[in-house]
């Protein structure tokens, strides 16, 4: 992901909820919808959420340091986090909670004008933060499903902002026929039931978010088309003749960590062995500009060693993943 894609989303989200929220909270001022407090707690949130992705975004930029040598990337991915737990709780149990109550102690809607202007208003808004997050996100999603997009991206800033996006669509649209039907029943109750839809729905967005979010800070390998990129460039044919084994470590988003055993001829010399090494490591960086941190080591490839396991770690002559090492 582009970090000025990113940006241009997240800012053009925060803007709307921020407008949003204020709105829904006037709305709620004088109408006393539970919906529409809740709403207004949810677009808050949201508006949270999108300064801590920028917050994120800023600390991931910083320098290398001794303590940290590989650098700040995975800053983005501690601000999803964040990002999840409190959608999940100020916006999901916030807005459960407001349900149950109005529920509990239902009352009619007054100047329902309120409720139902700012929701239209908040629809048409959100729907334009949303055209922006799905425009940015073409480009990068490809041929993949949205589904699969969400689940793939190393960038967490983008399917944040759509899943949020998204929810508060949907929410809306609850929150609006909760008003609806509240209004035309004359009972209150319907008001609190749309509330607590609302909450549901976000503590699945959050669940989701806070699932893929971890992953992604527990470290994921680079994607199926870049490892085949990065096997096809280290392998010369030459003097690199196939790849022993290998890992791959997303460090941040647009940084990626490559360590490869890779298979050498027995008879070259030391001198041949680091030119092939730093040859296949500006090839590598050619074909994935992303990969920042490479480590080489040559090997003998052996029949031998490989045949007396699976275990790559344990097999120093062990064949790689994909074969590659044949």
């Amino acid at each position: 992901m582009s970090a000025s894609g990113g940006t241009k989303a997240i800012v053009a989200a925060l803007g709307a909820n921020l407008a949003i929220a204020a709105s829904k909270f006037v709305a709620f001022a004088f109408s006393g919808s539970s919906s529409m407090l809740a709403e207004g707690v949810h677009s808050l949130a949201d508006s949270g959420n999108q300064a801590l992705l920028l917050v994120g975004g800023k600390k991931a930029q910083r320098e290398a340091t001794p303590q940290h040598p590989f650098g700040y990337g995975r800053e983005r991915y501690i601000y999803a986090f964040l990002v999840s737990i409190v959608l999940f709780s100020v916006g999901g149990m916030f807005a459960i909670y407001e349900g149950y109550e109005k529920i509990k102690h239902p009352h009619e809607i007054e100047h329902w004008y309120w409720p139902v202007g700012v929701l239209v208003f908040a629809i048409i808004a959100e729907s334009f933060s949303f055209r922006t997050a799905i425009k940015e996100s073409n480009p990068l999603r490809g041929d993949h499903s949205w589904q699969e997009f969400v689940r793939r991206a190393k960038a967490p800033e983008l399917p944040v902002v759509l899943l949020e996006d998204l929810g508060a669509l949907v929410g809306l649209i609850l929150a609006l026929g909760g008003v609806g039907l509240a209004l035309a029943t004359g009972d209150g109750v319907w008001d609190g039931i749309g509330t607590l839809c609302i909450g549901v729905l976000l503590i699945v967005i959050a669940l989701v978010l806070a699932a893929e979010t971890k992953s992604l800070l527990l470290g994921e390998a680079a994607g199926v088309e870049e490892i085949r990129k990065i096997e096809a460039a280290i392998v010369d044919g030459d003097t690199v003749t196939g790849i022993i084994h290998m890992r791959t470590l997303h460090l941040g988003p647009e940084e990626l960590l490559i360590a490869a055993k890779i298979a050498v001829q027995h008879d070259d010399t030391a001198a041949e062995v680091a030119t092939a090494i730093n040859t296949a490591e500006s090839r590598i960086r050619e074909a994935v500009p992303i990969a920042r941190v490479i480590y080489l080591e040559p090997d003998i490839y052996s029949e031998t060693e490989a045949a007396k396991g699976a275990d790559r770690e344990a097999t120093p002559g062990g064949p790689t993943a994909h074969g590659a090492g044949h």
